[in-house]
């Protein structure tokens, strides 16, 4: 397993996403970690509001695998908070983030999360604020290291005007079919083409130049959540080019689009929300191959985007 930086450790790059995983038995969940660490993968990303009720997949996590010391130091766990159940809106409130933390560590059966997100931005944030919070989380040893998610990089400069800890990770809706983070730069200066409009201030090149690393989440869907890449209803052009690549390669369609993430130099790591340990595999496959600039951009075109 092809292995990155995050932060100020070693981490595989690909990770597993566990918002689905409340329902799963104790077994279920057992043999999804099991094929996980077989396979290289220690990134394991959370939610406080994964799950029924809050914390719900945190607690499926910590009550099935009950970690021993050794278990715990040898994978990250990540989590988010700031997304309000309920209610709706954000709340990046000091004693929000605090509480929420105390939840998470509670339900996943651990002293500290390896990484904190801000899940989403706050329009309303304060920067002092989370600042005070972090500074907390830090002091008690709660967090070891902070991050956000659907960030841009104005927002990030702000929370970091306040923040004293580095803000290492960016966790945002990346893969074929949501590509407009590279789409708008490969057409910049296009007038009339929608695809060149910079929507989210150059997040990729920002990303490289200040050290966060970007993580994709649902890489393996259309739009916002519009269907999976393999569907029949998917473009034609696109599953033609992902089975074309996959031939050549001995990967699945969803080893080639896991590829074709990461094939970017900014080292994307693919954050993959699969229950199936067979998915997890097939994903696994594709992170080791390194596609060619004209598989890339070949794919890249069949998923709807302009390559002038």
């Amino acid at each position: 397993m092809r292995r990155t930086r995050l932060g100020a450790r070693d981490a595989s790059m690909l990770g597993l996403g566990m918002m689905g995983l409340e329902p799963l038995d104790d077994a279920q969940v057992r043999e999804l970690f099991g094929t996980a660490r077989e396979l290289g993968v220690d990134v394991f990303d959370h939610a406080d509001i994964y799950g029924s009720e809050w914390h719900a997949c945190e607690r499926r996590f910590g009550e099935a695998l009950r970690l021993a010391p050794s278990e715990r130091d040898a994978i990250v766990i990540q989590s988010k908070c700031g997304i309000q159940r309920d209610v709706g809106g954000f709340d990046f409130s000091a004693e929000h983030i605090v509480r929420q933390v105390e939840g998470s560590l509670e339900a996943l059966r651990t002293d500290r999360l390896d990484v904190l997100l801000l899940h989403r931005p706050d329009a309303l944030v304060e920067p002092e604020e989370v600042a005070r919070a972090f500074a907390e989380l830090e002091s008690s040893g709660k967090v070891c290291a902070f991050g956000v998610s659907n960030h841009t990089p104005a927002q990030i400069e702000l929370l970091r005007s306040a923040v004293r800890q580095p803000l290492i990770a960016d966790q945002v809706q990346f893969g074929l079919g949501h590509a407009g983070l590279v789409a708008q730069g490969v057409a910049a200066n296009m007038e009339g083409l929608p695809q060149s409009e910079m929507r989210d201030g150059g997040l990729v090149d920002w990303s490289r130049l200040n050290g966060v690393r970007l993580q994709a989440w649902s890489p393996f869907r259309r739009g916002f959540f519009a269907g999976s890449l393999f569907d029949r209803d998917a473009p034609k052009a696109l599953r033609q080019a992902l089975q074309r690549v996959a031939d050549v390669h001995g990967l699945t369609p969803s080893g080639v689009a896991a590829a074709w993430i990461a094939r970017h130099p900014a080292e994307i790591q693919t954050i993959v929300g699969t229950t199936r340990p067979e998915r997890l595999r097939e994903a696994a496959a594709g992170i080791d191959v390194r596609l060619s600039r004209a598989e890339w951009y070949e794919l890249l075109a069949a998923a709807g985007y302009t390559i002038p």
